[in-house]
């Protein structure tokens, strides 16, 4: 399994994943699950991928493929919209080679999501959801943020805290402590954690970090996380009630 998220946001947009891959106890692996396509100076689309990864692979292998032969691809596509589609459009040729288009095939789970998101110049930072059937959904304003993967165990934070005009600085510790709260719940997700940020109208650069479990920061963040949470959970009173129940 595996936990992604993507927010867009007043600043720009972020993207993390973790790395861990497993099909049973015996066989964890680590991967990378996020590729960046970009065009200096003109676009940038990154790809989060969930679920199986043989079907994953072979999207993210075909969609860098076509760059150079296909008409519609990554580099050409006039806007995020299409960008998703076209992930979506690959999805189900992938599922429908390998699965005869289910999902799920003798036993074999297929399917995958991705969280597709970035910036081509002439729109805003945009981020979509692709589904395993190939449609998907735009994050708005109202919900600034996507997941694929385990997102249960990251969710209660990011909702208490993330708004669309979020700066992203807290925007990345948000998303770093939903990650430290779905590793410690989880043993499907680990580190490493790739992390990278987007700014705005900025076609050029998009700074990236990998958070390892060495990483001073994360254990920084972790530790002051958990104690703060004690410490608040300490100050919060009794129930009324606790010692002789409701009066009848």
């Amino acid at each position: 399994m595996t936990y992604c998220v993507g927010m867009v946001l007043d600043e720009g947009l972020i993207f993390a994943s973790d790395s861990r891959t497993n099909a049973g106890v015996d066989h964890v692996a680590t991967f990378r699950k996020m590729n960046v396509i970009a065009l200096p100076g003109e676009r940038q689309i990154v790809l989060l991928n969930a679920g199986n990864l043989a079907t994953t692979q072979s999207v993210v292998s075909l969609l860098k493929s076509r760059l150079s032969h296909d008409a519609a691809n990554l580099h050409t596509v006039s806007s995020l919209y299409q960008a998703a589609e076209l992930v979506g459009h690959t999805v189900r040729e992938v599922i429908a080679r390998d699965g005869d288009g289910q999902t799920q095939s003798q036993g074999v789970d297929y399917g995958c999501s991705f969280l597709v998101g970035g910036q081509i110049r002439g729109e805003p930072p945009r981020l979509f959801q692709v589904y395993p059937q190939g449609n998907f959904i735009e994050a708005t304003p109202d919900t600034p943020y996507l997941q694929i993967g385990e997102a249960k165990y990251g969710k209660p934070i990011i909702d208490r805290v993330i708004r669309h005009d979020t700066p992203l600085a807290q925007a990345i510790k948000c998303t770093l402590i939903s990650f430290d709260s779905t590793i410690r719940s989880n043993l499907s997700v680990g580190l490493p954690i790739d992390l990278l940020w987007q700014q705005r109208d900025d076609f050029d650069f998009a700074p990236r970090h990998r958070v390892t479990e060495d990483d001073p920061y994360f254990l920084a963040l972790r530790q002051g996380w958990g104690e703060g949470l004690r410490s608040v959970f300490g100050q919060l009173p009794d129930a009324l009630w606790f010692k002789h129940g409701d009066s009848e």
